[in-house]
């Protein structure tokens, strides 16, 4: 897609447009051309408001003054109101992009791709950041972009999407084409069968696990205009699931129990103690862990190579008088990438130019040196394939064998049917709902998710 897109221009091979051939120098070439690019990593501007950053670089001018433009602001606002109505999207233009949530700030970058009239979108994982029903809006959208004659790349590690708003479906493994199949003429495991190069058992699927002493426990944890009044218990070998829409505070919950955040008010217990986490060292100490939501903005450093970022939670017991003990750093880092199965062309290779999955693996790799006994897992497998998703399950898994107690974070709901003990709805910044293993399946558990949700909005 860098290449369709004017990122990269060294390549062998061609492209053609209406039957005639394409060769960009830059970006911006692509744009003009017609092909529009929506990438997984957000490219907007927090500071600009809605509209500024939807109609950016093709603003429109009041008036000119000695040769300079002047910005209509009216009118901006009005054209991207214009826009946000037509696509029925509940954005108000003068919001500024920084006070949306990830899933609305998904919403801005598919309007500032469509608003371009593209020939061709190539749409990079639109989904991985939406809620529910802002993913139902997008599929209505991509309908309505097809029988406007706009062709459109879909790329996505969700199976189920791709057999949905497909036509046909093309499948890259190691960089090749596996091959090309019409959606009428494959199935779902077919399709995964062909991503991962093997057959894998349908549905996530675990044993039992036996249930240690008390880990942690949370008591009316609070921290204003975020979340109220949470509370839990988490065993040691207990995976404990938090679902709920985007914006609705699980994140912030984590970043709070990690020293993250500061929650304005509640008390939390580790092994029976009452504790105050005021960062995350303090977290680390208690063998608290967080795997972020952002994995890329808050879990690595993406031009610095494996060995780095997977001995970056070890450095300050490997160090002695200021200096690494670089034998025990580098036999630590090649453990874990044999343990965890990364695949990378050396521990001197930049992280950044790993695979999600890879990368993924790279952050909980620098955390499990440290021998955690609480996990906390932020969409461990957003942006990740299906071979990659199983690697993680397994891994998972095995914590809470060995006695960690996990809680996790995740917007895919069999996730949290297929792995979780107990399931905590959180709705609007409150504690709404609680299931057990086995007793929710799929619907139920979205049904609670969002009718519990636009109750608590409604105040009921």
């Amino acid at each position: 897609m860098l290449v369709l897109g004017g990122v990269h221009t060294d390549y062998r091979g061609a492209m053609f447009l209406d039957g005639q051939i394409l060769k960009f120098s830059n970006p911006k070439e692509a744009i003009t051309q017609g092909i529009g690019i929506i990438y997984q990593e957000l490219d907007l501007v927090p500071e600009f408001s809605v509209g500024e950053n939807i109609l950016l670089g093709y603003e429109p001018a009041a008036k000119t003054l000695g040769g300079v433009g002047l910005l209509s602001r009216r009118r901006i606002f009005s054209e991207t109101q214009k826009l946000l109505d037509d696509l029925g999207f509940n954005l108000r233009p003068q919001t500024p992009v920084k006070s949306l949530s990830v899933g609305e700030r998904q919403l801005v970058q598919i309007v500032k791709a469509i608003r371009l009239s593209a020939k061709v979108l190539v749409m990079d994982e639109p989904t991985a950041r939406l809620a529910y029903h802002e993913t139902e809006t997008l599929f209505k959208i991509i309908a309505s972009l097809k029988q406007r004659g706009i062709s459109i790349i879909y790329i996505s590690h969700h199976m189920e999407e791709i057999l949905r708003v497909a036509d046909r479906v093309t499948v890259l493994r190691d960089g090749k084409v596996v091959g090309t199949v019409a959606k009428e003429s494959t199935s779902l495991p077919e399709i995964i069968r062909m991503v991962v190069g093997k057959e894998l058992a349908e549905g996530i699927t675990r044993a039992d696990i036996a249930k240690g002493q008390e880990l942690i426990a949370v008591d009316g944890l609070t921290k204003e205009g975020r979340f109220e009044n949470i509370s839990f218990r988490l065993k040691a070998g207990e995976i404990l699931g938090i679902g709920g829409l985007v914006g609705s505070g699980r994140s912030e919950i984590a970043q709070c129990i990690f020293g993250a955040a500061k929650p304005t008010s509640g008390a939390m217990h580790v092994n029976g103690r009452p504790v105050k986490l005021n960062s995350p060292l303090d977290a680390i100490k208690h063998a608290i862990i967080l795997v972020p939501e952002e994995r890329k903005a808050q879990g690595l450093i993406l031009n610095h190579s494996v060995l780095s970022n997977l001995s970056l939670a070890l450095l300050r017991f490997i160090c002695k008088w200021r200096c690494i003990r670089q034998g025990e750093r580098q036999a630590t880092a090649q453990a874990m990438v044999r343990g965890l199965g990364i695949k990378t062309a050396s521990l001197r290779q930049a992280v950044g130019h790993l695979s999600g999955g890879n990368q993924q693996k790279v952050v909980i790799g620098k955390w499990l040196p440290l021998k955690p006994k609480i996990c906390l897992l932020d969409q461990p497998t957003r942006g990740i394939d299906i071979g990659a998703k199983q690697e993680i399950y397994n891994l998972i898994v095995d914590l809470a064998r060995k006695g960690t107690g996990v809680i996790m974070i995740s917007d895919e709901l069999s996730e949290l049917i297929g792995l979780c003990d107990r399931i905590i709805v959180i709705g609007k910044g409150r504690q709404i709902s609680e299931f057990t293993r086995g007793e929710v399946n799929q619907n139920q558990l979205l049904a609670a998710i969002v009718r519990r949700e636009t109750r608590v909005a409604q105040g009921n």
